[in-house]
């Protein structure tokens, strides 16, 4: 499994990307209603971990911590969790009837749930690697 981490990283990192404009869209429509606000932070929240997880040990291996990194990817997926949870409930199925705005919605909420599952998995891996003992101080698994 661990050598999946690079891809996730990379897939992460595109979706987190696709996300942040759907939400700016989105939080710009709506004039900044809380839960597109929330999925909107949880973007720029999950490029700042994928820059600390995946870059740090490779180009500041000294300022790496593996607890720090686990509890950042755990503490990711919760956002990711209750922000598709509550983007979801937001937007209910609606009608889209041609609506830029409600297709936006949807395709919000399809990758705020694939988030949700590429940070379920890089959590668990991180803490599969947390518990046999090997904390990561050097580059990134290849």
């Amino acid at each position: 499994m661990e050598r999946f981490v690079p891809w996730v990283h990379i897939a992460a990192a595109i979706f987190s990307v696709i996300l942040l404009g759907i939400s700016a869209y989105v939080v710009h429509v709506t004039w900044g209603h809380p839960t597109p606000n929330f999925i909107l932070f949880s973007s720029l929240w999950s490029l700042l971990v994928l820059g600390y997880v995946a870059m740090t040990p490779r180009f500041a291996p000294r300022l790496f911590h593996g607890t720090i990194s686990l509890a950042l990817l755990w503490l990711t997926t919760i956002f990711w969790f209750a922000g598709a949870i509550a983007y979801s409930v937001w937007a209910g199925y609606p009608y889209c009837h041609g609506s830029i705005w409600c297709g936006s919605n949807q395709a919000g909420i399809a990758f705020s749930w694939i988030l949700f599952v590429l940070f379920t998995f890089l959590a668990v891996v991180e803490t599969l690697r947390f518990r046999r003992g090997s904390v990561r101080t050097g580059p990134a698994v290849v």
